[in-house]
């Protein structure tokens, strides 16, 4: 069984996934990246700083790659996340909020005086986005102030002025931002689908595995670079 995505523009491919392969329309269809930036993949960002293992973003900066540089051949909208807040972290907001609270950036900044004003702050090295993934003059890029890249953004204006209505997923955190970007966009009825080597979780290995299930059995598709390139590469050498 194939699902059909509601492909209504020209460019339709068949996409290899899981649970069962997905039509899709490369006019309907949109990259998101989220958050690769030096907080979430480099040595000296926020999630090292912070305790996390990133021994496999350099993986996923890589495989990142080849799918932008096939989204970009093939004519697909590509849209980039930047997670963080102003430099006087209002935007992160206060004890009151759940984030305040929660935030591992804002914890290890407040556990380590000497952080503060340092991590995921607007315009500072650690809010900037890797060198190696730098976007193209045509990509999107908007800024994200909590996990999910639907909440106070302009996402979901940005893609319905597009026609877009499938999206898949490359970034960090698997289990935290991706995952949740990911969900909400399945309440907005996007179609979500997940590239689980261009992905990599915060925290222990049965993280990547337990939003891999989610998505797979519950909120949409899991499919991998190599299909992904595989597909759409033969769109951009039309």
């Amino acid at each position: 069984m194939t699902v059909d995505a509601g492909t209504a523009r020209g460019r339709v491919v068949t996409l290899p996934a899981r649970p069962e392969p997905i039509r899709v329309s490369a006019d309907e269809t949109a990259v998101i990246v989220i958050d690769m930036q030096n907080a979430y993949a480099s040595p000296g960002g926020y999630l090292d700083l912070a305790g996390f293992d990133i021994g496999g973003a350099a993986a996923v900066i890589a495989q990142s790659a080849k799918v932008l540089e096939t989204a970009r051949a093939a004519g697909i909208t590509v849209v980039y996340f930047q997670n963080g807040w102003d430099r006087d972290y209002v935007e992160a907001g206060g004890p009151g909020s759940p984030n305040w609270h929660k935030s591992n950036a804002l914890k290890t900044m407040r556990a380590r005086p000497e952080l503060d004003g340092k991590l995921l702050a607007r315009g500072g090295w650690d809010y900037e986005l890797v060198e190696a993934l730098k976007p193209a003059p045509t990509d999107i890029v908007l800024p994200k102030p909590r996990y999910s890249g639907f909440f106070n953004s302009q996402l979901d204006s940005v893609l319905r002025s597009r026609g877009i209505r499938n999206l898949v997923f490359i970034g960090i955190a698997t289990n935290v931002c991706v995952e949740s970007t990911l969900r909400d966009g399945f309440m907005l009825e996007y179609f979500g689908i997940m590239l689980e080597d261009a992905t990599h979780q915060a925290g222990p290995e049965f993280l990547q595995q337990a939003t891999v299930f989610n998505v797979e059995k519950f909120f949409g598709w899991v499919s991998t670079v190599a299909d992904f390139c595989g597909t759409f590469g033969q769109i951009g050498e039309e």
